[in-house]
């Protein structure tokens, strides 16, 4: 979700992955096209309407762009997309802050606040999670949440419709 220029695409293509990747972006979804050989759909993160067809979901750095009453929504549509006990993997920069930067909404998470996001939805469990420093040299000292998530089973959680 999210797959911008295809980098993460295309590592998991390189390791035998089967991949759906879209993008909201036309422009990156011609990037990603190039650069992976697959064809990228073109959609918003809210268009989700998949059920129960994939074993994970990867969004790296992409869902951070809802704000936090569109993540609630979002997170509960992942967990319909995903297959019974899917994975979901998702970071968000990891300090206080709602809005708008550099033209771009951005909603980043402390571990307290994504919990709270998690109890709130109850459709996932964590698996694993983590805090570390952002990879690209010119970011140094900025820091990421990094969470690994699982599919409650569906009696495991109530729906509000």
């Amino acid at each position: 979700m999210g797959c911008g220029s295809g980098r993460d695409t295309k590592a998991f293509l390189d390791r035998g992955y089967s991949v759906e990747a879209i993008d909201g972006s036309e422009e990156l979804c011609k990037y990603a096209l190039e650069y992976t050989g697959i064809k990228v759909k073109q959609m918003y993160f809210q268009e989700l309407e998949e059920q129960e067809k994939y074993n994970g979901v990867w969004a790296c750095a992409s869902i951070l762009h809802l704000t936090l009453e569109e993540l609630k929504p979002m997170l509960v549509k992942i967990a319909h997309a995903l297959k019974e006990n899917g994975i979901f993997y998702t970071t968000f920069k990891y300090v206080e802050f709602e809005g708008m930067k550099n033209g771009r909404y951005f909603t980043y998470m402390t571990t307290e606040k994504f919990h709270a996001l998690l109890d709130e939805v109850n459709v996932f469990k964590i698996e694993e999670e983590w805090i570390d420093e952002d990879a690209r040299q010119d970011r140094a000292g900025e820091r990421w949440l990094s969470v690994i998530l699982r599919k409650k089973r569906t009696n495991e959680y109530t729906m509000l419709i």
